[in-house]
């Protein structure tokens, strides 16, 4: 099994990325969220020319966000400072949407894209639409090697619904998941493996990636300990913030909400108070999988940190994580957060189980 990090993208992103190389990491996952990081393909570049065999990834990118051939442009350059270590993640956008106010792109928007994308790699000429109109397309001149269009980028597919399930299937992608629990993590494979096998695909050659955020805790830490909150609140706070923008700006849900808690309803009823009233997502998102606002604090209790994340004791946490493998996960991949890159280690260590 495959071990990775994800991060929030900012300039110095290298740094990390070239520690988890040392420590055996084989992936580094960077947000693409333009509101709330640094851009991920200057810290990519970055990262790219200071490391030598981890592999680099937007996670994930948004098509609305970077139009076609700025994207396929920042991929094939990437793919030159760091030839085949390259891993295209897109989706149809949650928090890079989400907090500028927008629910999700439409999948066959998401589809049109991608073919446009890896189109213009193969050096074909594509058709693209902008500002109402349609032209034909391509790089002009590729043989000036400005770029790398030869060695292969990996595409995978944020996807949690059947329909992104079965576009992923369709094209052969490898699949990101954000795991929550093992429960749900199982059942959510378990459907992936099915469309998988639907398209005609071995079993053997799926890639199956699942996001967490998590603390490994110390004998008798609580889940909700100030490192806790700091590693593992945030992604508590992702679903509070999820269920407010649902209830506040009824934007269409992209993945199951815990329901029936408490801590949502709070939160709910708190976010409904936010300033401006016509930008309530503005201080929704803000923090977002990076830290636990003050005001939001006493709604990520330690039941939510313990129901949305990998948070338990070394011994617990490798147990759920060989439940992914066994369930068909490929690759496991840790959501760090601002200040607390330490955790690295803890998870280095998890990591050497399972080599």
């Amino acid at each position: 099994m495959d071990f990775g990090i994800a991060l929030p993208t900012a300039a110095d992103s290298w740094k990390l990325a070239k520690r988890a190389e040392e420590l055996g990491f084989s992936h580094a996952w960077f947000y693409d969220t333009q509101m709330l990081s640094a851009d991920c393909f200057v810290a990519m570049g970055a990262a790219a020319v200071n490391t030598q065999r981890i592999r680099l990834g937007t996670g994930v990118l948004v098509p609305s966000n970077r139009i076609a051939p700025v994207a396929a442009n920042a991929l094939a350059t990437l793919n030159s400072l760091a030839p085949g270590r390259i891993d295209f993640g897109v989706g149809t956008g949650f928090t890079a949407r989400r907090a500028m106010g927008f629910g999700a792109i439409k999948i066959k928007d998401m589809e049109t894209y991608i073919h446009q994308v890896y189109g213009l790699l193969g050096g074909k000429t594509v058709d693209f639409e902008m500002e109402g109109q349609s032209r034909k397309i391509r790089f002009l001149n590729p043989e000036l090697d400005l770029f790398n269009t030869s060695d292969p980028i990996a595409l995978h597919l944020s996807a949690f619904g059947p329909r992104t399930r079965a576009l992923t299937a369709r094209l052969k992608a490898g699949w990101i998941d954000f795991v929550g629990n093992v429960e749900n993590g199982i059942k959510e494979v378990q459907a992936m493996r099915g469309d998988w096998q639907k398209a005609g695909h071995a079993l053997g050659d799926l890639k199956a990636t699942a996001f967490a955020l998590g603390c490994v805790l110390q004998d008798g830490e609580p889940a909700d300990s100030d490192r806790a909150m700091a590693q593992a609140g945030p992604r508590a706070a992702v679903m509070l913030h999820r269920a407010a923008d649902e209830a506040i700006m009824n934007l269409k849900a992209t993945q199951a909400v815990l329901s029936n808690r408490p801590e949502i309803d709070g939160y709910v009823a708190l976010a409904r108070t936010y300033e401006p009233k016509d930008a309530p997502y503005l201080e929704n998102h803000r923090g977002h999988l990076m830290f636990v606002k003050p005001a939001e604090k006493k709604f990520v209790t330690a039941d939510l940190i313990r129901a949305t994340s990998f948070t338990a004791t070394e011994g617990e946490i490798k147990q759920r994580i060989e439940a992914l493998r066994g369930a068909g996960y490929t690759q496991f991949t840790i959501q760090l957060v601002p200040g607390q890159e330490a955790a690295l280690a803890d998870w280095a260590r998890i990591a050497k189980a399972f080599t």
